[in-house]
């Protein structure tokens, strides 16, 4: 029997969540168990100064639940993944051979940037976790995103011939081997939206939103791997946010958020020239909530230094609406409800281009 399209879509969206919501529990046990939240609360704001608005806010909210929630999100991804491409070589021949959806063409890349980016995020939540408290620095991080990114535009370029990048309703702009430094940026900056993940339920609802429109633009373009690989994020994302929203079980952390910006990247160029799309135009749209992130980020720096004073109360934008007096759980709800609409206003551009 032959399985449709859709439906090699949506189960591994359903096995993730299922897988998911089975070890959420078992994740929360061991990470209570040894006690992996930060040991002393407190941020440092992006200038390097004390996050004293931030700090007021969130006083006792980084050592209240742990951290690396995300590994329910690339764990189940990941199990899943490989499972159902076991067991198309174990019957290849079979209905189950349909399921798999790990191709060299397709889903290679984004499910290795995936796993890498959740590896390199372990490493800084367990050095986070430690008594001393302090994870990677910065420009390590940044060091890991753009030497990834360098190698897998070069890629993109090298191997996969991608010269070009969608213009929406204009065709193809060819830029030739600047799509390596385009990945380069598109990377950083997806990257730096991974702050989102600051108020219980936020970050876990507003990826499940991006991922779940790129499924829909990548099964639209006949890339049905790549949809699977989406769809399955998708249903890791939403078994998190069962135990992430309000009162948090635990946080996302950078397990979770550098593992799901770097593959929203490669995903964002893979729905691109390589399926005829607008995949990177359209990604500031799709993943509005996100862009608002880093740009507020962005303009609070650039206001204290041009103008000596603060922009936002405090920097990221949702941060800045709990300080003047949204409660968290509100924040998270209109952000749902805004990265929905975006969400669906990037896919009709996007299947419409």
């Amino acid at each position: 029997m032959l399985l449709s399209d859709l439906t090699r879509v949506l189960i591994p969206a359903a096995a993730t969540f299922a897988l998911g919501i089975a070890i959420a529990p078992v994740v929360a046990h061991y990470l209570y168990l040894h006690r992996a939240w930060k040991k002393r609360p407190g941020k440092v704001a992006l200038d390097g100064t004390t996050a004293q608005v931030f700090n007021h806010l969130h006083n006792g909210h980084e050592t209240r639940a742990p951290r690396m929630g995300g590994i329910v999100v690339w764990g189940s991804v990941a199990v899943v993944t490989l499972v159902f491409s076991i067991l198309a070589l174990w019957a290849p021949f079979s209905t189950l051979a349909e399921l798999a959806f790990l191709s060299r063409s397709q889903t290679w890349i984004p499910f290795a940037a995936l796993l890498i980016g959740a590896f390199f995020g372990l490493i800084d939540d367990l050095l986070t976790i430690s008594a001393e408290g302090r994870g990677l620095r910065l420009r390590t991080r940044l060091g890991v995103v753009c030497t990834l990114a360098l190698f897998i535009g070069w890629w993109f370029w090298a191997k996969l011939e991608v010269t070009a990048v969608g213009v929406p309703f204009d065709g193809m702009l060819q830029i030739g081997i600047l799509v390596i430094p385009l990945f380069m940026l598109v990377a950083l900056a997806v990257y730096a939206s991974g702050v989102i993940d600051g108020i219980d339920g936020l970050s876990g609802g507003v990826f499940a939103t991006v991922f779940g429109a790129y499924a829909i633009i990548a099964f639209a373009q006949h890339q049905t791997d790549l949809a699977a690989f989406c769809a399955a994020v998708v249903g890791g994302l939403l078994a998190f946010l069962w135990f992430n929203i309000p009162p948090a079980r635990f946080y996302m952390s950078d397990t979770g958020t550098m593992a799901l910006t770097l593959a929203l990247s490669v995903v964002a160029f893979m729905t691109d020239a390589l399926g005829e799309g607008v995949g990177i135009a359209v990604l500031p749209i799709v993943g509005a909530m996100l862009a608002a992130t880093v740009l507020s980020n962005i303009l609070q720096v650039f206001w204290k230094r041009v103008f000596g004073c603060k922009l936002l109360r405090v920097a990221p934008l949702h941060h800045h609406f709990e300080a003047i007096g949204w409660p968290g759980y509100k924040v998270t709800m209109r952000y749902w409800v805004l990265s929905i609409i975006f969400a669906f206003l990037g896919v009709i551009i996007a299947l419409t281009a």
